[in-house]
């Protein structure tokens, strides 16, 4: 009997990379996974993941791909601006207990007393997780975030509150100053420019007014940022297309 000839880490790895390229590149899978997103959008398929309860507005393609970032990446300090519902503090939470993660910043304008108590519950009180309220782009909340981090270098941070450009290409300049060379900042829903406007979510951004477009006008004048597209490589679905950017 002939033994079974069994790969090396190596080469499986070698492999991983060569199907990651073709999975994007199908222009096939790329049509039904946009058509597939479209669909399960109107069914509001984006607020069914959760994390220890809490949902996390995320898909589980984009959750994955936090979590290889930042072990890759080694962050001191989470910032999300954003945080809805919750879910994605206690993951990070979660990840900081076996990481390099030492603060966890959610920004939002409303944090209800009732989410705060839970997070804080379910987070057993963590001394790492700071919830700040008010706007992302407020002086005082900007100064505040600073104190925090002020004995930190490595940052990964997560831009998803008001989607529209202006207010996305503001978050871009005043929070890119926070990373250092191979530092992370996700600019959330840029899939927004790839849809059709939600007529059963009414909002203020649309196919021209978005952030893949604050994305791109960011790029433009400051070259010190590039697309990381081998994130997008293994998502059949994310709410960032190419909205994955890394500090030079």
């Amino acid at each position: 009997m002939h033994k079974k000839k069994i790969i090396t880490y190596t080469t499986f790895n070698k492999r991983k990379e060569k199907w990651k390229k073709k999975l994007y590149k199908d222009k096939n899978i790329q049509k039904l996974s946009q058509k597939l997103f479209i669909e399960a959008d109107k069914l509001h398929f984006h607020y069914l993941q959760t994390w220890k309860g809490e949902t996390m507005i995320q898909t589980p393609d984009d959750i994955l791909a936090f979590q290889e970032i930042i072990h890759k990446t080694r962050p001191e300090v989470i910032i999300e601006i954003g945080i809805a519902w919750g879910g994605s503090m206690l993951f990070y939470e979660t990840l900081s207990r076996n990481s390099t993660i030492k603060k966890i910043i959610g920004v939002d304008l409303f944090i209800p007393n009732d989410l705060k108590k839970r997070i804080n519950l379910k987070s057993n009180k963590s001394k790492k997780i700071f919830l700040i309220e008010g706007s992302s782009l407020d002086n005082k909340i900007i100064s505040r975030i600073k104190k925090i981090t002020k004995n930190y270098k490595n940052f990964f941070i997560h831009l998803d509150s008001n989607h529209t450009s202006e207010h996305v290409l503001k978050e871009l300049m005043i929070y890119s100053k926070f990373l250092k060379s191979n530092n992370y900042i996700v600019v959330g829903d840029t899939v927004l420019a790839d849809i059709p406007n939600q007529k059963h979510r009414p909002r203020k951004w649309s196919k021209k007014n978005n952030p893949m477009f604050a994305l791109r006008e960011f790029l433009k004048i400051n070259k010190s940022f590039q697309i990381d597209k081998t994130i997008n490589f293994r998502q059949l679905f994310s709410n960032q297309p190419s909205g994955y950017i890394r500090k030079k």
